[in-house]
């Protein structure tokens, strides 16, 4: 005890110095921090929705869009196989969750069941089972079922992906503190402190962004497709360009000749006639495709539909072979600025509907901070004066000392780590300093009964740090389990915060408990070398 090893001195005064470091930008000004050099530390702690106040959505996967549109797509892609092959069919249709073809021709049978089998075994990846079951049925019918685990893993990535599109939309820079994970298999929680306009937030992240551009079907009148004769491989939109005096309809070829994927920029400008516009530019398939089609059909007309709503429908009067393009119709600079971030970054896979928004003001978070504050204050001091008066002064004194780094430590570690720190997150911090002097009790009294079985003072000491120190790793590494458990296990955000807290709060109570109290109190024996414990 009296040669404390010069690894332990190293340790602590290095923990001390660092926590300090990285503790103190909490209570310097946010434009003092802006000014300082950018090696110096200047992470404060982030706070979570509850305590810094934002919004709080709750997005639900609709999984079953997801499939219709899955189905209608590969109903497309047979029929233009079908097609290909001169396979004469009745179809296909969709009925349900399966895809119906009735080949005309019993002869043809077998060469239609290869050409939708092909197309069941290329919509898997390579070593996947195909997400297609394919049967024959009767002499002429072939029935293609969805896998149920096709759809499930096509959930889950619409899910990821989302989670990534979500993030580019809302922030697109990077630099703002906002949450977003997932929940159980179909939905998506975000969390944007700070956040003041739920509206425009919830409009930014509830527009799927699915843009295409298709041909318009020019062989028959609107109005004869209404009445119920729209032609195989077309459908009636609507269409508000501003410019018609409101809703129309109009007839589209349902393929698309190029797709949002396509686009590798798109920004706000405004248009010839200085109205607000959205301009992109395509990638290379993109600008070969588009160049193609405009090429083949001048003087005819193309849509370009934005989640299943035509935006605009120009003239195609001559071709575009430079990859660049714009869009224009009934913007506002703002709805023109919204539709260019969306754009950039993505469009969903899947729609997703808001299952709940809650909206935090920064003054209740506010409260709940200063309410935070005076626990940890009336805490930490019914905790010196407990340990003052059961210790005295100095043993007491060390094990406050210890309990003030070890506030440090936490403070420091969150701030770094950059993880929200939210109501409950508090709630574990104030349980971790009340139960921080654990440590310091079992070794004071280990002390206490080794002097009492008539130990010296130096022997006193040593043995009760020693075998103190089994039970408070026991004790401690299961906390440790059980906080590591709720935070990998548990789906909600506050659990995961108390957990977070409580975690790094036992490794910082342990360390300050078994060194800075051994070295504090190892300098001060080898200065007095005490004929009897002051304890």
């Amino acid at each position: 005890m009296i040669q404390v090893a010069r690894w332990k001195v190293i340790l602590v005064v290095a923990a001390l110095v660092l926590s300090i470091a990285f503790s103190l930008p909490n209570v310097i000004p946010k434009a003092t921090l802006d000014k300082l050099p950018s090696w110096i530390p200047a992470k404060q702690l982030n706070l979570g929705l509850d305590l810094r106040g934002g919004v709080y959505l709750q997005l639900e996967v609709d999984v079953a869009q997801l499939k219709r549109d899955r189905l209608t797509n590969l109903v497309e892609e047979l029929r233009s196989g079908l097609r290909a092959e001169q396979i004469e069919v009745t179809g296909p249709a969709q009925v349900g969750d399966t895809i119906v073809v009735t080949v005309t021709d019993p002869a043809q049978v077998e060469a239609a069941y290869k050409v939708v089998n092909k197309q069941a075994q290329s919509t898997s990846g390579q070593g996947r089972a195909p997400d297609l079951t394919v049967t024959k049925q009767g002499d002429r019918q072939i029935v293609a079922t969805y896998r149920p685990e096709a759809l499930a893993a096509e959930s889950n990535q619409a899910v990821n992906r989302s989670i990534e599109i979500i993030r580019r939309r809302v922030d697109p820079d990077g630099n703002k503190e906002i949450s977003i994970t997932p929940q159980g298999v179909d939905r998506i929680v975000l969390q944007a402190p700070g956040d003041n306009d739920p509206e425009r937030l919830n409009n930014l992240i509830g527009q799927t962004a699915k843009l295409t551009f298709q041909l318009v079907d020019d062989s028959v009148p609107v109005a004869e497709a209404a009445s119920g004769l729209t032609p195989p491989g077309s459908e009636l939109l609507s269409m508000d360009d501003g410019r018609t005096g409101g809703p129309t309809q109009i007839l589209v070829r349902r393929r698309a000749i190029i797709t949002g994927a396509m686009l590798t920029h798109a920004n706000f400008e405004f248009n010839d006639r200085n109205q607000p516009a959205v301009g992109f530019q395509f990638n290379g398939e993109g600008a070969r495709n588009f160049a193609s089609v405009t090429t083949a059909n001048i003087g005819k007309q193309f849509a370009i539909v934005l989640d299943g709503k035509v935006i605009s429908a120009p003239v195609i009067r001559s071709a575009i072979t430079g990859g660049r393009g714009i869009i224009d119709g009934s913007f506002t600079s703002e709805s023109a600025s919204d539709l260019a971030t969306l754009l950039n970054a993505g469009a969903l896979p899947v729609k997703l509907t808001v299952e709940e928004q809650r909206a935090t003001t920064a003054e209740l978070g506010q409260d709940a901070v200063n309410a935070g504050k005076i626990s940890i204050v009336i805490g930490f001091a019914a905790i010196v004066v407990f340990m003052l008066l059961a210790y005295g002064f100095l043993f007491g004194g060390v094990s406050v000392l210890g309990l003030v780094l070890n506030l440090l430590m936490m403070v420091a570690i969150l701030s770094v780590n950059q993880a929200a720190l939210t109501l409950p997150g508090i709630a574990g911090l104030i349980l971790t300093l009340a139960v921080a002097v654990d440590a310091n009790v079992l070794i004071y009294e280990r002390i206490r009964d080794e002097e009492r079985a008539g130990q010296s003072p130096l022997m006193a000491m040593e043995t009760g740090f020693k075998r103190a120190s089994v039970s408070i790793l026991d004790a401690n590494v299961t906390t440790l389990i059980s906080g590591v458990i709720m935070f990998f296990v548990a789906g909600s955000g506050p659990v995961k915060g108390f957990a977070w807290t409580l975690s790094v709060g036992v490794v910082t109570s342990v360390f300050t408990a078994m060194l800075v109290s051994q070295v504090l109190l190892g300098w001060w024996f080898r200065a007095t070398k005490p004929k009897q414990l002051p304890i």
